[in-house]
């Protein structure tokens, strides 16, 4: 079981499904700094406020950088910068984004440089008829790909993103496809297809056409997430938007139809006629855990599970795992690890009848750190943007929930912050499993020697950690939790906690090329 106390710690608790390959660390060469936040919209008014807007909804999921692109009938117009949306855009720059199609993108980098402003999305190609795109997502085919494209498409890449290829691709088969001079859906449709046959891995994209509407798409296997809203117009058709999460059409008055199936398309016209239809002959829906733990906002819904719902379900199994394992004599309070971790810790408190105090005060103007490129900028980050109160902690024994520990660099630096703020014991749980492997599709933990768990038991990461008890989330009541009340999700990708790869061919050699090639 997953408590600091039990030797057989080293197991992963998934039935051994994981090869042996895992569990010696390989040599690291740096931190692979595209976890993102895309939307996409037609209305029959200009768009660029409500991209600005629900970019601002999403500015949670990426603050490396950002982009909005707008459309003006068959012109393009758009404006990239680095930083939060906040601060990268001024009012010349809203001004010449003028047009009734738009996307827009956060990223926080998981593939390229994090530092390059050219690898910042909105992507554009000129051919055919001109195409902006946004993708969320990692593939993890992108040397096949990148001779593919030189070798047969004779298509030039500029920077190293895998956005730039997932376009170029695209746009190859758009144009393999075309007969004619005019663009209709099932020529969309069907380059969407051969796309799916070329590129592996989890991409949830969103496209504008020069001149004809919008498109958006999601991988086979459902793995990244895009919902689609609708809104009635006073004027011809209606207004769409698709987004990352839930809340960016709830907040923006739309209606949500649902979410983008798994391997699904769906196009709107510049009139805002909508079109989808299904383009994988064998689709799955195996959405990715870590939204849930950790990266939605609690307020979306995801493939009809409420992620708030689901943090509460995964503080209920959380808090049977503590009483089974940790010391529940000893134990006086109950604390959250601001903001995600919160109704976990709510409901831990609930369920051991411990009282929940608030003991860390959150700065909100500083980024969440796990999204931070680089060690040193998270460790000194974890100060700035957390504040121990010495009245909440001093001579008591704190149990303190978080929603997961990756590299343990911030829950190492709690754990001393409660120490010193007076706390005469600390106990620490994560309301996700052991993060022991890495994460290749769009979540940054690519690199092995970079996990406080990976090729540790329990007690040795407690060691790292500093805690006097740690315990963590089992992986099948993670699983549970969040599947829980509900039956159109049946499986999660979790391969982060169970070493289980659904897409794409992940092997020891690719996990060593990607830890070769990352960038801090």
């Amino acid at each position: 079981m997953l408590s600091a106390d039990d030797e057989r710690g080293r197991a992963t608790a998934d039935g051994g499904r994981v090869t042996e390959w895992f569990v010696t660390p390989a040599p690291i060469l740096g931190a692979h700094p595209d976890m993102c936040g895309i939307v996409g919209a037609v209305s029959n008014e200009p768009v660029a406020q409500l991209i600005y807007d629900s970019l601002g909804l999403l500015q949670h999921r990426g603050q490396d950088s950002t982009g909005i692109a707008t459309a003006e009938g068959s012109v393009f117009h758009l404006a990239r910068a680095k930083g939060q949306v906040r601060e990268a855009y001024r009012t010349r720059d809203m001004r010449k984004l003028l047009g009734t199609m738009g996307i827009g993108h956060v990223r926080y980098a998981t593939a390229g440089k994090a530092s390059a402003e050219e690898e910042s999305q909105p992507f554009y190609v000129n051919a055919p008829y001109g195409i902006m795109l946004v993708h969320n997502g990692n593939l993890t085919n992108v040397r096949e790909l990148r001779g593919d494209l030189f070798d047969v498409d004779r298509r030039h890449m500029n920077t190293q993103s895998d956005t730039e290829l997932l376009l170029n691709v695209l746009a190859t088969e758009l144009q393999a496809v075309i007969s004619g001079t005019h663009l209709d859906t099932d020529q969309i449709f069907t380059a969407v297809e051969r796309l799916h046959e070329r590129v592996e891995g989890s991409y949830a994209v969103i496209a504008m056409i020069a001149g004809y509407g919008l498109l958006a798409f999601r991988d086979p296997n459902g793995i990244r997430p895009l919902v689609l809203g609708r809104r009635e117009s006073t004027l011809t058709g209606a207004d769409w938007v698709v987004a990352s999460e839930s809340l960016v059409p709830e907040a923006s008055g739309y209606d949500v139809v649902g979410d983008i199936a798994p391997g699904e398309a769906v196009f709107i016209t510049l009139g805002g006629e909508m079109i989808r239809k299904q383009c994988h002959p064998a689709p799955r829906l195996i959405p990715c855990s870590f939204e849930y733990v950790y990266l939605a906002r609690p307020d979306s819904t995801m493939n009809g599970i409420s992620v708030y719902d689901a943090r509460l379900r995964l503080g209920d199994s959380l808090a049977a795992t503590i009483a089974r394992y940790s010391p529940m004599d000893d134990i006086d309070v109950v604390m959250p690890i601001p903001d995600s971790a919160r109704p976990s810790a709510m409901q831990v408190a609930r369920r051991l009848g411990l009282e929940y105090r608030e003991g860390f005060y959150k700065n909100r103007y500083v980024g969440r750190t796990f999204i931070m490129p680089g060690q040193a900028a998270r460790k000194k980050s974890v100060r700035q943007k957390l504040n121990a109160m010495p009245g909440e902690f001093r001579g008591k024994s704190v149990l303190i929930v978080d929603d997961s520990i990756v590299r343990g660099t911030t829950s190492r630096e709690i754990v001393e912050m409660a120490r010193q703020a007076g706390a005469r014991r600390v106990t620490f749980a994560s309301a996700a499993p052991p993060v022991r492997f890495p994460h290749v599709y769009g979540i940054n933990m690519p690199s092995r020697a970079e996990l406080i768990a990976h090729g540790r038991t329990i007690p040795e990461a407690n060691d790292v950690l500093g805690a006097d008890h740690l315990v963590y989330q089992e992986v099948e009541d993670m699983k549970n939790a969040i599947l829980a009340g509900q039956s159109t999700v049946t499986d999660l990708e979790m391969s982060c906690f169970d070493g289980r790869y659904v897409a794409g061919r992940v092997d020891e050699e690719y996990l060593r090329w990607v830890e070769e090639t990352t960038v801090s």
